[in-house]
């Protein structure tokens, strides 16, 4: 790997670390203000609003510049929503504000390993990535918790300051020739440009099948993170902090997930571990009967295993694809509109069921099946296809 890929991943580390942090800390902070607790997963619907919204638009502006700049400004947009938050804004929009720079960031952040990296090192620079992410998936929850269970507002100010160093490393990441810039910067031409990118890797066999299966993960693995800290709570009586824990049990089984798939799976047969996905789903089910914290413990790293082995190969595939028949920033965009359109339908749905006071293990039975059935279809449809070469 280059000297400046590490650059790369402690940037990303940081800004990770930050980002689980402050979910959490915008949760203590919502229990402070005493907010409904379905106000919980509406946080990450704020959030990901942008990523919708502006999807036409952080494409092209990943492309249009060194992505090193772009994540540096993309930090500098999450230090303000901070700083908003600090000041009293409701944690809903503050929150908003810092979804504006995630959206942002994204493009940039897995784009740029299309052009840092030769198609090859790919599968290995995502667990790399991948590994690093889910290590601040791991610690960021239990730091947030921590440093904001007595007064969220310190928490929120101490995760401000983490925004910033990662600015700087930004600011070191290696320049990488442009790639894709656009012609015209007029809203037309943008809209028009992402329907194009929109429709192209919908249209194309791999394209399709890894944009289906990151949309459902995505969406799935956002509601199930609220969905584990309401079942923690309500079945084993677990405070936010302790039940943290939980998340990040599941994130390091999604970290050897994908260590694993970085060792066995080839890009070319990255869409054959789609059965990972369907088990996952079937041991989502089978935490409805589980009323052991040892049990627990066991079954979410398990289903963290599948999902981080399924869903590199898969990462891989869609940047693979998308930087051959578009450009890194642009592919990464479609990514980013259609898995969290999935976030927002998944989390919508959860939040609607919370509202309505259905059972947390009826929840995680609806949600498990759901799974399964949609991973199911998916490779059997793909399957029908006679898939183009990489």
């Amino acid at each position: 790997m280059k000297k400046g890929f590490y650059t790369l991943l402690m940037a990303q580390f940081l800004s990770a670390i930050a980002d689980n942090a402050l979910l959490f800390a915008a949760i203590t902070l919502l229990a402070k203000l005493q907010a409904p607790s379905w106000h919980e997963p509406l946080l990450r619907e704020f959030f990901i609003i942008a990523y919708i919204v502006l999807a036409p638009f952080v494409g092209p502006f990943a492309d249009a510049l060194p992505k090193g700049r772009v994540m540096f400004i993309s930090n500098g947009i999450k230090f303000f929503g901070c700083l908003l938050a600090f000041l009293g804004v409701p944690p809903l929009y503050a929150y908003a504000i810092v979804g504006i720079g995630a959206a942002a960031y994204s493009p940039a952040k897995y784009g740029i390993l299309t052009e840092m990296l030769p198609s090859d090192q790919l599968i290995k620079a995502n667990a790399w990535m991948e590994g690093t992410t889910v290590t601040a998936i791991i610690l960021g929850p239990v730091f947030g918790s921590t440093i904001a269970a007595n007064d969220p507002y310190f928490g929120i100010a101490v995760i401000a300051g983490i925004y910033l160093v990662a600015a700087i490393f930004n600011h070191y990441i290696p320049k990488v020739p442009i790639d894709h810039k656009m012609p015209q910067r007029n809203f037309v031409f943008l809209m028009r440009d992402f329907w194009h990118a929109f429709t192209t890797l919908w249209r194309d066999p791999q394209g399709q099948v890894s944009l289906a299966v990151t949309t459902l993960f995505w969406g799935a693995g956002a509601t199930l993170q609220f969905v584990i800290l309401q079942w923690a709570k309500e079945i084993l009586h677990m405070e936010q902090q302790a039940a943290s824990i939980l998340i990040a049990v599941l994130a390091v089984g999604i970290a050897i997930g994908s260590v694993g798939a970085s060792l066995f799976v080839k890009l070319e047969n990255a869409v054959k571990v789609l059965p990972a996905g369907i088990l996952m789903g079937f041991l989502v089910i089978s935490m409805a009967l589980v009323n052991s914290l040892e049990i627990a413990t066991v079954v979410l790293f398990c289903i963290g295993v599948l999902a981080g082995y399924f869903l590199v190969p898969l990462n891989s595939l869609l940047q693979h694809r998308g930087h051959t028949l578009l450009g890194a920033g642009h592919s990464i965009a479609v990514q980013n509109f259609n898995e969290n359109i999935g976030i927002l339908v998944l989390l919508g749905i959860y939040t609607l069921m919370k509202h309505q006071n259905l059972a947390i293990n009826a929840i995680l039975v609806i949600f498990g099946l759901f799974v399964s059935l949609a991973m199911a279809i998916i490779y059997k449809l793909y399957q029908k296809h006679a898939p183009a070469k990489l």
